[in-house]
């Protein structure tokens, strides 16, 4: 397959912000594309050559890709630099110069998908002595080989910064029109992706079995399942009429999550956001190989930091200091951990998660061999709010930040990769003033003035929309960063900087600056009011309002364990702000005796 066709999809694709009309190109390209072929096209499209979990990365940087850009066209680094500089984007640069390279290439060779991946996939393994200059001269030939289109969508690619704008969703939204018949398949497909997280895989299986193929999909150790995700509710009345008048309630502990495989002696764990990260927590690998009766299993856990000498349960701030490469050691002998696992999804054959939740837990106490260092969450069955308060309050004095409740019903199955009432969140009660933080996307920012010349004065903040999969603007916060973070922030949101706001964004503000959603930053603010500017739930409480934070402040915590989507949601804000509404309608005794602080 000619590497040019993609290019030319991906121009179209990119001057559109209809999502309607991205996803029909899709289509398009999708049913042009050949079985052979078609998990490489799926992946380069996401910008990458392999799905997440196995974390290999393209890893180019934009000097790298410079050097490799003046070998290519014959002009000088300093020429490209410029331009870059003005253009703000390195694949239209590599497309200006490559349109007037100085010396055409006699022996060039028309570009085929096959070809480019298999260039970029050796460039992402290169590595030790000599590896700059390999892959320098891998991506200098491709370009000499490269129109100046392909050149600008290959350079966007291996530098990471493909901008189309094309979500998993919108993926699969494409596949099933094109290999399903049309959207009533796409339920079908995402099971598959959900307990795989592989599209590329996914695509290949519907493309050549069609979705008989899709409906044969089976739960594989070693491929992480996307994790399933709670809704949040303000009371325990609530909570047990939402499931039934009874559940089971779980500590909700303040680490982070993870989701451990074993299979032969080997472990595997990875994070929420299904990156692999078994070297940062070498003491939890352990513990899963000698404290997991399997020979093969699939388990989520908490991983918390805790205080050997007393027990006790450290802050999630102090775990975040095990997120490193190196001094790997010393900074498990400083903060160690405890696992509490929670979920049994895979057991020895058996794929758990179409069973009830109450059969999940049962295999999951079955393999947990129980020590000081492991074991399974603590739970209580509660059938009245009297018993769930109590049990949350309990919760609160040990150290977690609230509960998890969970449906015991038939239906109670482990709903992967989506959100949904089987699991509610109680974290604390709300009163008028929010005394919850939420998790919120960076989606853009705005210059910063004075002392904050050079960085960004405030980011635009956003939550989920997991319905329409788009990003609802909030706030705009520009309190309670540090110097150093304000630093760190510009560093890192350098390389998700985008001409225009994404396609999935919806904001009626104008930023200075637009990100590709992709940071997540833990928030609190004053209170929830209606707003006449911000997305979030628009239309929801009064028509032409959506929801507001005000007085937002950054907690110092950033969510690099969360994914944008599993940022705080449009709906979960409603709910906050009824819950202010509840609390503000109170009788002043009421209040008091309900407050849970």
């Amino acid at each position: 397959m000619d590497y040019v066709i993609i290019a030319d999809e991906y121009e179209k694709i990119e001057a559109t912000t209809k999502r309607l009309e991205m996803t029909d190109l899709l289509v398009g390209l999708l049913k042009n594309t050949s079985v052979n072929v078609i998990s490489k096209v799926v992946y380069l499209t996401q910008g990458k050559l392999y799905p997440d979990f196995m974390g290999v990365e393209m890893g180019i940087a934009e000097k790298l890709a410079i050097k490799a850009l003046a070998r290519a066209s014959g002009q000088r680094e300093s020429e490209i630099q410029s331009d870059l500089q003005k253009s703000g984007d390195i694949g239209e640069t590599s497309g200006k110069f490559l349109a007037k390279r100085k010396q055409s290439t006699f022996f060039t060779k028309k570009l085929t998908v096959e070809h480019v991946y298999e260039t970029l996939d050796k460039m992402a393994k290169t590595s030790g002595s000599g590896a700059v200059e390999s892959k320098m001269a891998l991506l200098a030939g491709l370009l000499s080989d490269a129109s100046p289109k392909e050149a600008k969508w290959i350079i966007r690619t291996v530098t990471g910064n493909l901008r189309l704008g094309i979500a998993d969703m919108t993926m699969l939204d494409a596949l099933a029109i094109a290999y399903g018949g049309g959207k009533e398949a796409r339920e079908l497909i995402e099971r598959a992706y959900n307990i795989s997280s592989d599209l590329g895989r996914v695509a290949s299986e519907v493309a050549e079995k069609g979705l008989d193929g899709i409906k044969k999909f089976q739960v594989m150790v070693f491929e992480p399942i996307r994790p399933m995700l709670a809704e949040r509710l303000a009371s325990p009345e609530e909570i047990l009429e939402k499931l039934g008048g009874k559940c089971v309630a779980e500590y909700k502990y303040d680490g982070e999550r993870v989701q451990a495989h074993k299979k032969d002696g080997k472990v595997v764990l990875f994070s929420r956001r299904l990156e692999n990260i078994s070297d940062q927590y070498p003491d939890a690998v352990e513990l899963i190989k000698e404290k997991i009766a399997a020979k093969e299993a699939i388990l989520e856990a908490e991983c918390v930091a805790i205080d050997l000498e007393t027990g006790d349960m450290r802050p999630f701030q102090e775990l975040m200091h095990r997120r490193r490469k190196y001094g790997v050691e010393a900074a498990m002998e400083q903060y160690p951990i405890s696992l509490f696992t929670f979920e049994a999804l895979y057991v020895d054959g058996k794929d758990l998660t179409l069973e009830p939740f109450p059969q999940r837990r049962k295999a999951l106490e079955k393999i947990v061999k129980e020590s000081d260092r492991i074991k399974p969450a603590i739970q209580k069955l509660v059938k009245n709010p009297k018993e769930l308060e109590d049990f949350f309050e309990e919760a609160i004095e040990k150290g977690c930040e609230g509960l998890m409740c969970k449906s015991v019903g038939k239906d109670s199955v482990y709903q992967a990769g989506s959100r949904g009432w089987l699991w509610i969140k109680y974290k604390r009660d709300y009163k008028s003033e929010m005394t919850d933080t939420v998790d919120l996307v960076v989606v853009g920012a705005f210059h910063g003035r004075g002392k904050r010349v050079g960085t960004y004065g405030a980011l635009l903040l956003a939550t989920y929309n997991d319905e329409a999969d788009t990003f609802e603007t909030v706030t705009k916060c520009g309190t309670g960063f540090t110097d150093k973070d304000l630093k760190t922030l510009h560093e890192t949101l350098q390389k998700h900087v985008i001409p225009r706001k994404n396609s999935r964004v919806q904001s009626t503000l104008e930023a200075d600056v637009w990100f590709e959603p992709n940071l997540v930053l833990e928030i609190l603010g004053a209170e929830i009011t209606l707003s006449p500017i911000h997305t979030c739930a628009m239309d929801s409480i009064r028509k032409g309002s959506g929801l507001a934070i005000r007085f937002p402040r950054f907690t110092g915590k950033y969510r690099t364990d969360k994914s944008p989507e599993d940022a705080t949601t449009s709906k979960e804000i409603v709910e906050m702000y009824r819950g202010q509404l509840k609390k503000i309608s109170e009788p002043p005794q009421a209040q008091k005796s309900d407050t849970l602080n």
